[in-house]
């Protein structure tokens, strides 16, 4: 059997470092990942996705979007994040 080091079933399954499959790749994880972020906090808080809607003028399907990672624009995610307190950095490679 062989065995695959990440690297390489990465490049294997969604392109090379660099190209445009790995680049959709690597976005859908971050929505994902920040749809996690949001998601936890809001129930941590004890806050439905109706009321975080209400809170930052949207309506609640798209809270739901947020959440799944399927809509993740900045200025939204900002919007979202300050009404949970939560703060975002961003940072230099």
């Amino acid at each position: 059997m062989k065995t695959l080091k990440a690297k390489d079933l990465l490049s294997e399954r969604y392109g090379e470092k660099g190209s445009e499959s790995r680049a959709k790749l690597q976005e859908d994880a971050y929505s994902y990942y920040f749809g996690e972020i949001i998601k936890n906090r809001r129930k941590e808080l004890h806050m439905t996705q109706e009321k975080l809607a209400e809170t930052v003028g949207k309506k609640r399907p798209y809270i739901s979007r947020i959440e799944n990672g399927e809509d993740v624009r900045i200025s939204n995610l900002l919007l979202v994040a300050n009404a949970l307190d939560l703060s975002i950095q961003l940072t230099n490679k």
